[in-house]
């Protein structure tokens, strides 16, 4: 399972007008002045329609994630907030409970895997989650702005990039340019003491576990690591089974 306890998040202080003006700007709110308005509230107060309890902590949101991911591989999905209470909610702000880095992968599109719905879960998908400047940023922003407790590396069995990256090193073959670049950021997790596809898969678990190292070694999350209000995790969706586990 993917449940494991996690610290109480803490909330930060109040930022500068001008970053106000930035987090109304990528999350859609409404903007007078420097403050942020929202009919009667603001939008980090804004609450989904539906009666649906919210996690709020990162131990809660992975709870709410293993139970969706029970709910996906036994067939008996809610697809939980898509009603219209819920889609008017959201034009007023958003309030992801879950921060999820994963792959391009058609089979594993996270809201599906965990069968959540519209405001629950900000994801980041590149390529065996390959990390950018701007997939960074889009991690940092989803946790210094929204505050988002629970950040998961979600790395999938059969990845095609970790594949072709274990090829390319083997024959020595140069992949195309940008491609090229993705084999070079998953390559010093290639596990040389396996052979075949258990190099691949070995790799695959690697990759998950330096992806989060990487992650947990940025000063901006680390911080919040460190204060309790962050918990990076790393993960791993099987096909066969639907189902997703840590990774240690």
């Amino acid at each position: 399972m993917i449940s494991d306890p996690a610290p109480h998040i803490t909330a930060d202080a109040a930022p500068p007008a001008r970053r106000s003006l930035l987090r109304a700007a990528l999350t859609g709110t409404a903007v007078v002045g420097a403050g942020l308005t929202v009919g009667a509230g603001s939008a980090g107060a804004a609450a989904p329609a539906a009666a649906r309890k919210r996690p709020t902590t990162a131990e809660e949101a992975l709870r709410e994630l293993s139970a969706g991911n029970r709910r996906w591989r036994t067939f008996r999905e809610k697809h939980p907030d898509e009603s219209p209470a819920v889609r008017q909610t959201l034009t007023t702000g958003q309030h992801p409970f879950a921060l999820l880095l994963g792959c391009i992968d058609s089979r594993v599109p996270p809201e599906l895997v965990f069968d959540q719905g519209l405001g629950d879960l900000m994801t980041v998908r590149s390529a065996g989650q390959v990390l950018d400047e701007a997939v960074l940023g889009s991690l940092a922003y989803g946790v210094l702005e929204l505050g988002i407790p629970l950040l998961m590396v979600l790395g999938h069995q059969s990845c095609g990039a970790v594949k072709a990256t274990v090829q390319a090193d083997e024959s020595g073959e140069r992949l195309p340019d940008h491609i090229q670049y993705l084999a070079d950021q998953i390559s010093p997790a290639i596990d040389r003491g396996k052979e075949g596809e258990a190099r691949v898969d070995a790799t695959i678990d690697a990759n998950i576990r330096l992806i989060r190292a990487r992650l947990a070694a940025e000063p901006d999350l680390a911080a919040k690591v460190d204060s309790g209000a962050l918990q990076i995790v790393g993960a791993r969706y099987e096909l066969t089974t639907q189902l997703v586990h840590r990774v240690a």
